[in-house]
């Protein structure tokens, strides 16, 4: 029985110089780099190379750039490994993109102008409703939600049983601390992005992507995606397109999704991408199940069992 989902990061897993070893050692990765490039009419493979930070970090750069990493990790592997069939795939927030396109629903190119506009639009909200994110370190979804009634934040992220993400506006962050505080929340760590993500703050951009969606090709999943926003997979063209539209105001159920995947035995779970978040948070939700990262060319010849 197949077991194993392909699981794939979102924004905050880039580094500078994520792969650079592949690039350079495996063609398949080497083209999916190459065909970005030609496609956004850029060198995305520099800024992913060579930096610097602070440009990498930039929502419209950083977005496309996963994808594209995510993609060529995947790619390779498939290419120098015996690498088991996914019954199902799933990613986090923008990874959810990238699962889009390892499923089959999505090509690739048409992904990649997408995710530029997801990004630009994103930057835009923010810039005209200015908002935040904080991780609750130790909450869980109950904690979280009595931190938000006391401070109009709203849960963007359920990441795992001891972690929580909530977003809300800018002018409100102090309340947000203090209600943690008062509450007992062991930690509190604000999110280096640019906007109050899968929050209401995103309502202007998700109309915008809406319209976007409508100009997109989207074909049926081969292999189910796990939905952020249902925790449920989607194969059928109508759902994944609501589900693009809906994603950007509202939670990303990372934790129930992985849940609904050990529901249906998946006991194995392959992260493609930069770092190594979704390999933690999986352990974090399921301390049995066998977690397994490819990230550079190291990763590339382990065994999956």
């Amino acid at each position: 029985m197949n077991n194993t989902a392909y699981v794939f990061p979102g924004q905050g897993a880039q580094k500078v110089g994520m792969g650079l070893d592949l690039y350079q050692n495996c063609p398949a990765a080497r083209q999916v780099f190459d065909r970005a490039d030609e496609v956004l009419g850029f060198e995305l493979s520099k800024l992913c190379f060579e930096g610097p930070l602070e440009k990498l970090t930039l929502t419209q750069n950083v977005q496309p750039a996963v994808l594209v990493t995510s993609i060529a990790c995947l790619e390779a592997a498939r290419a120098e490994n015996d690498l088991p069939p996914a019954r199902f795939t799933a990613g986090h927030s923008l990874g959810e993109y990238t699962a889009l396109v390892a499923s089959g629903a999505l090509d690739f190119a048409e992904a990649l102008k997408l995710v530029v506009t997801r990004s630009r639009l994103m930057e835009s909200a923010a810039d005209a409703s200015p908002g935040v994110m904080l991780a609750l370190i130790g909450a869980g979804e109950e904690l979280a939600r009595q931190v938000c009634k006391k401070s109009g934040f709203e849960i963007s992220n359920l990441n795992s049983p001891q972690q929580t993400v909530i977003s809300g506006p800018t002018h409100s962050a102090g309340k947000a601390f203090d209600a943690a505080a008062d509450l007992g929340v062991r930690k509190v760590i604000p999110l280096t992005v640019s906007g109050a993500f899968h929050s209401r703050l995103m309502r202007s951009a998700a109309r915008g992507l809406k319209e976007a969606l409508s100009a997109v090709t989207i074909k049926p999943a081969v292999v189910p995606v796990v939905t952020n926003a249902g925790a449920k997979p989607v194969s059928d063209i109508q759902k994944i397109r609501k589900e693009l539209e809906i994603q950007l105001t509202r939670p990303v159920l990372w934790q129930k999704s992985v849940e609904y995947m050990l529901g249906q035995n998946i006991d194995t779970f392959i992260e493609f991408g930069p770092g190594n978040v979704l390999t933690g948070l999986i352990k974090r939700i399921a301390p049995d199940a066998g977690v397994y990262n490819v990230s550079d060319c190291n990763n590339l010849k382990q065994k999956w069992s």
